[in-house]
């Protein structure tokens, strides 16, 4: 039977969103749980996997823009692994071929006796030992473990490793969507502009389209308010380079500046509770919880993921939140829930090597 993959609801405001790499081709068997396909929408990437193991027929190419409900792609789970299929048992009648059979490897002559064993020989020096992790990632992206240089013990290749092919992969990928998801008659504009350098047109994902339409709705709808002020921040200098050895070795991560700020922005909204909340209609929402976002530039756009209850957290819990945040906003992989709820942003423009940056909303 037929069962059809469809664009799941993955939050409340988003409608839509773009198939931005299909994991698995049509008419390949997928197993159930194996990922089919990224979904990227205007706040996250999400991938989607099998419901049911079957033969899969992909309906729609990667690239295009797709609706929640619609039909993307179907499974066919009547089918089997080719592999998979058993092999009939042989009948009682059967031990007398099994006893003709080494008569007849004696007849083989003995070159061929000879190449199939080298061959034997051969194959498992062409195979590199993958750990799970590796073997995992290599077989979901569908890499060629001998294209990709390990830096591992004798030569194997790490996650790192792996990871790094997958990057360099995606990088090429981009460009060649950006000119694959043009119509025909945009892609002569584009090669024309790209001929004399004077514009290039390139069709925008949906988190860049959302951040635009935001950007612009923040102008005409929030009080926007700039203020600057100097603090002397020589105390927590002098108490990063002191605890910073003692710090990492205990968490395993580094104590940075943004702990700090998370933690001075929660005393902050304390001390002037009307600054922690909202205006819904003829209302003023008072929140008395402290649930932090902070800013993160990708190559993919910005996004803010949230820190919950944020002043229940600790120095540590804090830097490694902001840095499993950082790592999944570069790799697509946050979830929408990451990105609700938040009560006051937090944008730090000083690594961009900025001394006074106006962030809008």
């Amino acid at each position: 039977m037929a069962i059809e993959v469809k664009i799941p609801a993955v939050g409340e405001s988003i409608t839509s969103g773009v198939v931005s790499a299909w994991h698995k081709k049509s008419g390949e068997f997928v197993n159930e749980g194996e990922t089919l396909f990224t979904l990227e929408t205007d706040k996250v990437s999400t991938e989607i996997v099998a419901e049911k193991a079957g033969l899969l027929e992909t309906k729609v190419p990667e690239g295009q823009e797709v609706k929640v409900g619609e039909v993307v792609a179907t499974i066919d789970d009547s089918k089997q692994r080719p592999e998979e299929k058993k092999e009939e048992r042989p009948k009682k009648g059967a031990p007398e071929e099994k006893k003709k059979e080494p008569e007849a490897k004696k007849k083989e002559p003995e070159a061929e006796k000879k190449g199939v064993d080298e061959e034997r020989k051969a194959a498992p020096e062409k195979e590199k030992p993958l750990s799970p992790a590796v073997r995992r990632i290599v077989e979901e992206e569908r890499l060629d473990p001998d294209k990709i240089p390990g830096t591992g013990a004798g030569g194997r290749l790490t996650k790192a490793n792996v990871l790094a092919a997958v990057e360099e992969r995606g990088k090429t990928k981009e460009k060649v969507d950006a000119r694959a998801a043009q119509p025909t008659a945009d892609l002569s504009a584009v090669a024309s502009a790209e001929a004399d350098g004077r514009f290039i047109r390139k069709k925008m994902s949906p988190l860049r389209r959302k951040i635009a339409q935001q950007l612009v709705m923040a102008q005409h709808t929030a009080a926007i308010l700039t203020t600057f002020n100097e603090c002397d921040m020589s105390a927590v200098q002098e108490l990063r380079r002191s605890k910073q050895a003692e710090f990492t070795k205990k968490n395993g991560v580094k104590l940075g500046l943004m702990s700090f700020f998370v933690k001075a922005c929660v005393e902050a909204l304390k001390a002037v509770p009307v600054v922690n909340g909202r205006i819904e209609d003829d209302d003023f929402i008072q929140n008395n919880f402290y649930d932090i976002g902070v800013a993160v530039g990708t190559e993919r756009g910005l996004v803010v993921p949230v820190l919950h209850d944020a002043d229940k957290k600790s120095f540590a819990e804090l830097e490694l939140a902001i840095a499993d945040f950082a790592a999944r906003a570069r790799e697509g992989k946050l979830k929408i829930e990451d990105l609700q709820g938040g009560t006051f942003t937090i944008t730090n423009g000083g690594v961009y090597g900025s001394l006074f940056a106006t962030p809008i909303l």
